[in-house]
């Protein structure tokens, strides 16, 4: 069963090269980190909150790339999404991420790609890991990744999806004049449109299908993918393609179209209670305006918008209720996202009484492996 990351309990990393002193340059890298550090937090993917996103961009030594995803693996409990973008080089069958001052030829300037993979292994706390490595295997076309390469297999870690673009040249990995490189642009495209006729859910399964369609249409090399533990079922966002055209039925609490409500069960935190909260809306086809129309006036416009904005829980159930009644989720779900938010509000009363700070989903917040927090498109550069 495919499912949405808690954007709570979920952090990113993404981390690019587009400057380099020896090898050629791809000014594209720099587009995919910003658009994709957008999309991430925007509503047509996780919704992740900024602070959970971390951009690393032409980093200056390979420990401030493994630094910031040590710190991410600590603090992400549901999923950890690692991106990296940027030209690759192979030694001896290992793979070497090229950083601003890489070499080919001494992959010592390099960062392995095993580093990272070994903080994922054995530094991490979250459930599920997601992989995305947008490189070759060697800069200035120097290499090919064939149907055989090892290169996924040897990337893969246990309890995620790896996708691996395998790009053949330099111009199929950033064609000349285009915003984005081949693989991100086909999966920022994915994204944002959604795949007509897909599932509910934009998990990794189908968006790796349809990135390879649409790779393989446009002549580009197509990607690779590995999934450990049913990795393949996170997915990255609601398939806003596939979205029911016509509002809610017309009588509240009853689904009679058979809707792809979000699933409140297992929320571990406040910021993915209100997510998912906001999804309903999307879900139901209807404006802050007419979800207000169809609650008979249990609830304004106004504080459908203040409901789905707030930080903290309610103190009590019955905005929430007239809303979910008003959106046209059955009773019996109903019912499931009362029990969440019982729960949620008795953690939070626990962790108060507790007296140290606690993190968002209530359980003490875990002593950091990195001293200081990323924020959001910092720049890391060597120049």
């Amino acid at each position: 069963m495919s499912v949405l990351p808690d954007p709570g309990a979920s952090r990113a990393v993404l981390v690019g090269t587009s400057r380099y002193e020896h090898l050629e340059q791809l000014p594209a890298v720099s587009n995919n980190l910003r658009a994709f550090a957008d999309l991430l937090c925007g509503p047509l993917s996780l919704q992740l909150p900024a602070r959970h996103v971390t951009v690393v961009e032409d980093p200056v030594a390979a420990r401030t790339v493994v630094g910031a995803v040590r710190q991410a693996a600590a603090e992400a409990t549901d999923t950890l999404v690692v991106y990296f973008a940027g030209h690759g080089l192979v030694d001896q069958d290992q793979l070497s991420l090229a950083l601003p001052h890489t070499e080919f030829g001494r992959v010592e300037t390099g960062l392995p790609y095993d580093w990272l993979r070994q903080v994922l292994l054995l530094d991490s706390q979250a459930e599920r890991h997601v992989v995305i490595l947008d490189c070759c295997y060697s800069g200035l076309a120097l290499g090919r990744m064939g149907a055989g390469s090892p290169l996924a297999d040897q990337a893969a870690v246990e309890g995620s999806f790896l996708l691996a673009a395998a790009a053949e040249t330099r111009t199929a990995l950033a064609p000349v004049g285009q915003t984005y490189t081949a693989f991100t642009g086909a999966l920022l495209d994915t994204l944002r449109r959604g795949i007509p006729g897909g599932p509910a859910l934009l998990d990794l399964a189908a968006v790796y299908r349809h990135v390879r369609l649409m790779l393989e249409a446009r002549g580009h090399p197509v990607p690779q993918a590995r999934d450990r533990n049913s990795g393949a079922q996170v997915a990255l966002g609601r398939n806003h393609a596939d979205l029911p055209a016509a509002p809610a039925p017309a009588a509240p609490g009853v689904d009679a179209g058979g809707r792809p409500w979000p699933d409140p069960r297992g929320i571990p935190t406040v910021t993915g209670f209100f997510t998912a909260l906001a999804d309903v809306r999307v879900v139901s086809g209807l404006t802050q305006q007419a979800v207000s129309e169809r609650s008979a006036g249990r609830i304004s416009a106004g504080a459908v918008s203040r409901l789905l904005n707030r930080s903290t829980l309610p103190a009590t159930w019955s905005t929430t209720a007239a809303y979910l009644l008003a959106c046209g989720v059955p009773r019996d779900q109903i019912t499931q996202w009362q029990a969440v938010w019982q729960q949620l509000r008795a953690r939070a009363a626990s962790a108060q009484a507790s007296g140290p700070a606690a993190s968002e989903g209530g359980e003490p917040e875990k002593k950091r492996a990195w001293p200081g927090r990323f924020s959001v498109f910092r720049r890391e550069r060597g120049y």
